[in-house]
């Protein structure tokens, strides 16, 4: 996964009347039970849902604090509106129960850990390789509101595919889908950690089915050990401004020089705090179809992605989430991922004739990429 936990922007509003009548029993017989909303789910695809309150009092003071300490970086809409993320009752008025649902989005035989070991491919975040994901969550998670809100005709239902201020991993660790690790991600003992998150915000008092999940990551630290650039900078807490997922995504310019080298071959976030945890050796890969790599992006060669002109970048990111970054972003961590492979003739061939075209930001970082490769071919 990644700095969000695949986590980022969607609305859909399941319209409907408020009724203050139906919030005052909560026992009303017309209420779905947390099974019956489960079977829906999994039928749609969904591996595990949870119901729970509102009340995120207890994560606010970290929140605040992560914010002030500057470890969000350039994310400022991670501070727009952070009441209504603490408050989701702000956020979506008279709201007093969330759904938390998951969904597996790793594909089998993707071999990640070969690709990373080779630095003439480029590694690219498992949860990008198919369809966008918040195309696919949003779709599903439209439908159960619908099935819920075909019982509940007076409530009202708001679903979110990391979407609008909502904090996700929170929430689902409330509901019992885990507990949030060492990595800031959350963990679920059967599952691990290769799972997308949504939501469905409502005013009915459906039942709480919340089943707390202790931390079970114990004295483990791999996924700290692990993390090329130290991001990690304590448990449970990262600086974002030194994660992979953060660089190649989030952030548009400049990459400290410092922090290129350490990044290898991974040019759209990173998942080695995902690799390493052992709670991820035994997970399910997932059977959602739209998941599926395409276009070879599993196992890509970083010249042949360098290569691509930008039409040909929009066509093969087309309904995925790799849209999330311009072209030119593209060009900058692909030059990084060059700089930092084998020297090859076509290698240096390739940054030397997109040199004067680039731009200043990208031109800097393929000056860099030919300086290394250079310094490498003459100490050979």
């Amino acid at each position: 996964m990644s700095l969000m936990t695949h986590n980022k922007h969607i609305i859909l509003l399941c319209t409907a009347t408020f009724d203050p009548a139906t919030l005052s029993d909560p026992l009303t017989s017309d209420l779905p039970q947390p099974d019956t909303i489960r079977r829906w789910a999994k039928a749609l695809g969904f591996q595990q849902i949870g119901i729970t309150d509102v009340d995120l009092s207890e994560h606010a003071p970290y929140v605040r604090a992560w914010l002030q300490a500057g470890f969000a970086g350039d994310m400022g809409y991670l501070h727009r509106n952070l009441d209504k993320r603490l408050q989701p009752e702000l956020l979506e008025p008279q709201t007093c129960r969330v759904i938390s649902a998951r969904m597996d989005y790793l594909a089998a035989d993707t071999q990640p850990l070969e690709i990373l070991e080779d630095a003439s491919k480029a590694y690219i975040s498992r949860y990008a390789l198919g369809r966008d994901y918040h195309k696919v969550l949003r779709r599903r998670l439209a439908k159960l509101a619908q099935q819920i809100n075909a019982q509940l005709p007076h409530n009202q239902f708001r679903a979110f595919t990391d979407s609008a201020p909502v904090l996700e991993k929170a929430l689902a660790e409330k509901a019992g889908l885990g507990w949030i690790g060492k990595h800031t991600l959350l963990l679920n003992q059967q599952a691990g950690s290769w799972f997308f998150l949504g939501e469905i915000y409502t005013n009915a008092p459906l039942r709480l089915d919340t089943q707390p999940t202790e931390d079970a990551c114990g004295k483990c630290h791999a996924c700290i050990t692990v993390c090329p650039t130290n991001a990690i900078i304590a448990p449970h807490t990262l600086d974002a401004r030194r994660c992979i997922s953060y660089l190649t995504i989030e952030h548009k310019g400049v990459i400290e020089e410092s922090l290129r080298p350490l990044m290898g071959n991974r040019v759209y976030g990173c998942d080695d705090c995902q690799l390493f945890c052992p709670w991820n050796r035994d997970a399910p890969t997932a059977t959602e179809s739209d998941f599926k790599p395409r276009h070879g992006l599993e196992q890509a060669d970083l010249e042949a992605l360098f290569a691509l002109s930008e039409s040909d970048f929009l066509r093969i990111t087309e309904g995925s989430a790799l849209r999330r970054i311009s072209y030119e972003q593209w060009q900058r961590n692909l030059a990084i991922g060059l700089g930092n492979g084998p020297a090859t003739a076509s290698a240096q061939r390739l940054l030397a004739e997109r040199l004067p075209q680039a731009s200043a930001m990208v031109a800097e970082h393929i000056q860099w990429a030919l300086n290394r490769l250079q310094q490498r071919t003459s100490t050979d």
